[in-house]
């Protein structure tokens, strides 16, 4: 099949988009979870460790000031970090068609015959990949739809990733080793990217 110039075809001078919308993706991916406690939160340190005067030792009012051992953390982790970042949509298609080019020009994308059925069998998927001589590599499907017959034949293959064609994004792209799209998703894809959606 003759594939869109527009969507696969571009001209890619510099890479900056593409890695904006990378780590966009990994940024918008990442939870936050790790929390440390302030001297509020760590136990103990209710005891004035000496009194103010006399001692000839600096002042402190608990042991549990961030400055001793086993007290609280200064500007620590709270749990609430936001690492959210945004992009334009216009700006992430963009970077969508160039990712696309690129692995175009890396002679990555493979368009599947209408001929090829798969059936809800794991083997039948396995000997499409093996005929298309992939492998073992890290292979991105691209289906229209995820109907249960390709959930089922793609699921246990360990290096086959299975994503609707419309949720396309940089990261699986770009790490991906191959990009196999069925005629129905290839068409889909390109409505997409262009506008053309219904």
């Amino acid at each position: 099949m003759a594939l869109s110039k527009d969507v696969f075809g571009l001209k890619v001078e510099n890479h900056e988009l593409v890695k904006l919308a990378y780590d966009t993706y990994l940024a918008n991916s990442r939870s936050s979870h790790a929390k440390t406690l302030t001297r509020s939160e760590v136990r103990g340190g209710g005891k004035k460790p000496w009194k103010q005067k006399g001692t000839g030792r600096a002042r402190f009012g608990s042991t549990r000031n961030p400055i001793w051992r086993h007290g609280g953390v200064a500007f620590g982790r709270t749990g609430n970090e936001n690492f959210t970042k945004k992009i334009a949509r216009s700006s992430k298609l963009l970077a969508v068609r160039q990712a696309l080019s690129l692995k175009n020009a890396d002679k990555a994308v493979v368009v599947l015959d209408k001929d090829v059925k798969l059936d809800g069998k794991t083997k039948t998927a396995a000997k499409v990949l093996k005929d298309l001589k992939l492998e073992g590599k890290n292979v991105l499907a691209v289906a229209n739809e995820k109907t249960p017959e390709i959930l089922r034949s793609t699921n246990n293959l360990p290096n086959v990733k299975l994503v609707k064609a419309t949720y396309l994004n940089v990261f699986d792209i770009m790490n991906a080793d191959a990009i196999v799209f069925s005629e129905d998703a290839l068409k889909a894809t390109e409505n997409w990217l262009m506008g053309k959606e219904k």
